[in-house]
């Protein structure tokens, strides 16, 4: 067994294991928190789900015509 290489890849783990540790009780949220009011104030504005007035009112006359096709078709 290569005993140098067990104990550096042991102390690998430590360090991860350390920065896991501090990230978990904030000691880097300040970093976290300046990355995110980076992101939000490089102009990416938060995408609004929905339609238009326009849009909506063209899906609904498709949709009536649509049912009116079947219910011809069902007589």
């Amino acid at each position: 067994m290569d005993l140098d290489r067990i104990v550096s890849e042991l102390e690998e783990e430590r360090d991860r294991v350390s920065q896991a540790i501090a990230l978990l009780k904030g000691a880097s949220s300040s970093a976290v928190a300046r990355k995110r009011a980076a992101s939000s104030a490089a102009g990416a504005k938060p995408r609004r789900g929905g339609m238009t007035p326009a849009g909506r009112k063209r899906l609904s006359e498709l949709m009536k015509k649509r049912w009116a096709e079947r219910r011809k078709k069902r007589s």
